[in-house]
């Protein structure tokens, strides 16, 4: 085939698809058009390509040449008809439209503060080996108080300081009989990873846990904890409170100093309240202490041969006072506003 035969059939090929095109009246015309000229299967376009292995090699840089141009001008006048068809129908574009005004910004969601926290918390524990577990939310009075050696008469098995359910099924095999109830506290979790697996444990436990609080300023009936527990051989309070130091300095930033007030809690032994100096001010931020030798011995373990330490922090608290946030209603007030900001 020669050169100027070929370039004559692009010419003819070219003014009929932008007369095709000019004419389409709506988008199946439009379409119709676009495929007899540019499809890629039966397309007039693939037909003319086939036709360059029969041009003289010396003239194929020219035919190459105007074919790409041949290509460029068909499809920007697709376009454009395209453009004009879905902006105001076969009249042209609807006057009414004004390209020059800022599109809407679609709404794509936000991540919500305290779930951030829970992220960044996952992160900087996990640097230090500890590994994130979960566990139910119903619970049974075995995990939840009897293996965490709270005795039946401790204040905190209330029923007006937890959320029992009316239920006649269990979770557990050692549950009692008939109750159930709502975590108050995510060491159940930290009991049922000892129950299956054997030391060395290095577990952060973290998730929404309930008590019948009236909503105010610094309390809510559903809030988060991160409950951290490490169980090995030799484990000391040195090493409960390196672990706090060096958290509480990745999160707060800066050296935090962190101190220890005596306390008690039935499932440490010794107990202590945690505070951490930030910003020139103590404080309180969660309980911790070694594990009491009761619980070890109620998944199994021998309290001669291992050790461990346990520490519970608010989440809420953490994100609160990171982002001087004064009212934890507000991270569940909904407002967007609010939310947004973080």
């Amino acid at each position: 085939m020669s050169l100027e035969s070929f370039l004559s059939t692009l010419d003819e090929l070219e003014q009929e698809a932008l007369a095709a095109f000019d004419a389409a009246s709506d988008a199946g015309a439009l379409e119709e058009s676009r495929v007899r000229f540019l499809g890629a299967k039966k397309g007039a376009l693939k037909d003319v390509q086939k036709q360059m292995g029969g041009i003289d090699p010396s003239d194929r840089k020219a035919a190459g040449m105007r074919l790409n141009e041949f290509k460029s001008k068909v499809q920007a006048a697709f376009e454009t008809s395209q453009s004009i068809l879905g902006g105001g129908g076969e009249a042209g574009i609807d006057p009414s439209f004004d390209a020059t005004l800022p599109g809407i910004q679609p709404n794509i969601g936000h991540i919500h503060p305290i779930t951030q926290t829970i992220n960044h918390l996952m992160e900087i524990m996990g640097r230090m080996g500890f590994e994130a577990a979960e566990g139910p939310e119903v619970e049974d009075p075995w995990h939840n108080f009897v293996a965490l050696n709270i005795p039946e008469d401790h204040p905190a098995r209330d029923p007006l300081d937890n959320f029992y359910l009316a239920t006649a099924s269990a979770t557990s095999d050692r549950a009692i009989e008939g109750e159930q109830l709502l975590r108050s506290q995510t060491s159940t979790v930290q009991i049922r990873v000892m129950e299956r697996r054997q030391p060395p444990i290095r577990v952060i436990s973290l998730g929404r846990v309930y008590r019948p609080d009236d909503p105010d300023a610094t309390h809510f009936p559903m809030f988060h904890q991160m409950e951290g527990l490490y169980v090995d051989e030799h484990v000391t309070m040195a090493n409960l409170k390196t672990v706090l130091r060096v958290f509480a300095t990745n999160y707060l930033g800066g050296d935090v100093q962190i101190r220890f007030r005596p306390s008690f809690f039935p499932f440490t032994e010794p107990s202590v309240e945690v505070d951490f100096l930030w910003n020139d001010q103590w404080i309180e931020f969660g309980g911790a202490g070694m594990v009491d030798p009761a619980v070890f011995e109620a998944v199994g373990y021998d309290p001669e041969t291992v050790s461990g330490f346990a520490f519970g922090l608010g989440v809420e608290r953490l994100c609160m006072r990171r982002h001087g946030i004064t009212d934890i209603r507000d991270l569940y007030s909904g407002d967007l506003r609010f939310l947004r900001q973080f």
